[in-house]
């Protein structure tokens, strides 16, 4: 067997490790249930699991080759892995997400996908849809994700645990037409003997030049440059992005549903009368939630959709969540209303029009650049609490990883973890920060595929990962930490403090403690006031303005449960 070959076969049997460092003590876990806690609404402190299912944790193999999907038997760069339905249920029985106090799961688009591959990168790897941005269908589950059972008992134990479930969904184009699903639902478009096709020759198996390619989805639903179809504009909403065909959402025209659709057996897709394309996105999408009880989306590439849209998609999907929870009230969370982020590439901190726009966040992609600031945060948390500090309901979702940029420096992940985790305003964890997941193999044409390696849970860095969780914790109890004005308190060794004027929530962090030091409370805490270390389980009490603490890298203050 080649070298390549074992080292896949490695990989997948160490997805069978899964037994987690140990958690916190039970005796250390009741000082801090009993310890005081004001985490505020979802919307004021959403701390944000983002995770690619198939790269995560495979509870269910016997899926793990639906539609006839293979290994390469090589890099496995874009292949489906195993992650599934199943293994995330698996994962938050265990406690990893509660672990970490996370209050909202974010994965990868479940619906269907195209069936079969595409060429990846210059020709370098055969790249399937496993990670949610090809849609084919999206009425129905894909199946290397699960059964729509598996699903239900995912939403609904995370809901059990006060997670939120969030879709990743994509309304800006569906995906490509690749052979695989060609040969199934519309062969006419193909040449002979398509299935020896290579990563060379993938192309000249597909006759372009053949107006078949109207069974597709057609001319009135997206724009193709294909055969009786209209080509893709020049500027953001009407281009075809990476060559993809892109829906027609702002048209208002009424459609009919696409040819390859009717002729498709299991999909749950039905003509709407008077409905354009966007209202088929929006009906499919917002059935989930409806169905299911999913409590928010992350919408892809909104840059490159009407902002009409997405309000509108936030709606109905709001009127859904409303109808899921009226149907079961005994599964839901709470009854705040269905929450929406959205990923516009470049957007920072700062409040926008989308933000009117039918979201309640967006992803801040300036955060993961202010890397040199983490070890020395004070700037960064000045600058990201004139943003936030006092406005509840407005937020956006830090993150130090992506899997659209890249991987944080996986050397610094302990400096990172701290200062996201401290910062003003939403955070989103990237699966495997936690346990120093590395990248996997990058493609010089696709170099993003090297941020979705597949999680490490035979090599996880467990002091890590309690690093995490007790910062996770800590955050989870205490919307000051989102909301409240950002006290510096001294700059050596560096502490401050965050106070929610609304809820009256307070702490006191202290940083890179070498030796035992004494921290002014700055008023933030009472004198002969009992405060307990989120971080040690230690017990300190006020004295002539101070707490005196020992040498330690973190300090997590917080009121003790007698405090007096």
């Amino acid at each position: 067997m080649r070298l390549h070959a074992l080292i896949a076969l490695a990989a997948a049997l160490c997805g069978a490790c899964t037994a987690p460092p140990p958690a916190a003590p039970a005796d250390s876990r009741a000082a801090l249930a009993a310890a005081a806690s004001v985490p505020g609404s979802f919307a004021d402190n959403p701390i944000v699991y983002f995770v690619v299912t198939d790269r995560f944790y495979n509870g269910n193999p016997s899926n793990d080759h639906s539609y006839g999907r293979q290994k390469d038997g090589q890099q496995e760069i874009g292949t489906f892995h195993g992650g599934d339905l199943a293994g995330l249920t698996a994962k938050l029985k265990e406690g990893w997400f509660k672990e970490l106090g996370v209050n909202a799961l974010w994965i990868t688009a479940p619906y269907e996908q195209i069936r079969g591959w595409v060429v990846g990168g210059d020709k370098e790897f055969k790249h399937y849809a496993y990670h949610g941005y090809y849609a084919l269908d999206y009425t129905v589950l894909d199946k290397n994700m699960g059964t729509p059972q598996e699903l239900r008992e995912m939403v609904d134990t995370a809901h059990a645990q006060g997670i939120r479930v969030l879709f990743d969904v994509v309304i800006n184009h569906p995906g490509y037409l690749d052979l695989q699903t060609a040969r199934e639902l519309l062969p006419q478009v193909l040449w002979p003997d398509s299935e020896k096709a290579t990563l060379r020759d993938y192309h000249s198996y597909i006759d372009y030049n053949n107006f078949a390619f109207g069974q597709w989805w057609g001319r009135e639903w997206v724009r193709a440059g294909l055969p009786g179809y209209i080509d893709g504009g020049r500027d953001d909403r009407t281009m075809q992005l990476a060559h993809l065909p892109d829906f027609r959402t702002e048209s208002k025209a009424p459609v009919r549903l696409p040819e390859f659709l009717r002729r498709k057996t299991d999909t749950r897709a039905t003509d709407l009368p008077d409905t354009p394309v966007r209202g088929y996105l929006v009906k499919w999408l917002t059935d989930w939630v409806r169905e299911y009880g999913i409590d928010g989306f992350r919408a892809d590439t909104v840059k490159h959709v009407e902002p009409e849209a997405w309000s509108e998609l936030k709606r109905e999907a709001v009127k859904a969540l409303a109808d899921w929870k009226a149907r079961h009230p005994t599964k839901k969370i709470d009854d705040a209303p269905f929450w929406m982020v959205g990923e516009y590439w470049g957007h920072g901190p700062q409040r926008s029009h989308l933000h009117d726009a039918g979201f309640d966040a967006m992803l801040d992609f300036d955060f993961q650049k202010r890397g040199a600031q983490y070890a020395r945060p004070e700037a960064l948390y000045q600058a990201y609490a004139r943003v936030y500090a006092g406005r509840p309901g407005f937020t956006n979702l830090a993150y130090i990883s992506s899997h659209d940029t890249e991987l944080f420096d996986r050397g610094r992940l302990w400096d990172a973890a701290t200062a996201l985790m401290l910062a003003p305003g939403g955070v989103q964890i990237y699966y495997g920060d936690e346990t120093a997941r590395p990248a996997g193999p990058s493609p010089r044409g696709d170099p993003q595929q090297a941020t979705r390696s597949p999680m490490n849970w035979c090599s996880m860095d467990t002091a890590l990962l309690q690093h995490w969780r007790k910062l996770g914790q800590f955050r989870s109890r205490h919307v000051a930490l989102a909301r409240g004005e950002h006290r510096m308190l001294q700059d050596e060794p560096y502490a401050f403090a965050r106070v929610d004027a609304a809820s009256g929530d307070r702490v006191l962090v202290a940083l890179r403690l070498t030796k035992p030091a004494s921290v002014p409370v700055g008023g933030v805490f009472a004198e002969g006031e009992h405060l307990h270390d989120a971080y040690t389980g230690q017990r300190h009490v006020v004295r002539d303005g101070a707490v005196h603490l020992p040498a330690q890298p973190v300090v997590l203050l917080e009121r003790a449960p007698d405090a007096r």
